[in-house]
């Protein structure tokens, strides 16, 4: 069970509410999880993306070790830019995806 974070800017208070049931707040908007399945990880996510399709305000972050993964890290995002980790010579970078101009920012 890996290691989840959320983090959230500028959305209504019932995302606090329903995060901290599940995930600690380690800073405001900052969610995490040292032991989150992968199951509640996604029934997680679900609720955060039918909320945030139906309110449209605000960005939601979340970021968890899969080991499948370049960098081991899986990201997904509601209200803001997908990203992708690429690894550049053993560099972990961070690219907006959909964006030819934003070249990748360090990890």
């Amino acid at each position: 069970m890996p290691m989840a974070m959320v983090v959230t800017r500028n959305v209504e208070p019932r995302y606090r509410g329903f995060l901290t049931s599940v995930m600690l707040e380690v800073a405001p908007g900052v969610y995490v999880a040292p032991d989150l399945s992968a199951g509640v990880r996604t029934r997680v996510w679900d609720v955060l993306s039918a909320w945030w399709s139906a309110l449209r305000t605000g960005s939601i972050v979340l970021v968890w070790r899969d080991t499948q993964a370049v960098g081991n890290l899986r990201i997904r995002t509601l209200g803001a830019p997908p990203k992708e980790i690429v690894d550049a010579d053993g560099v972990l970078l961070v690219k907006r995806q959909g964006d030819s101009r934003t070249s990748p920012t360090a990890l």
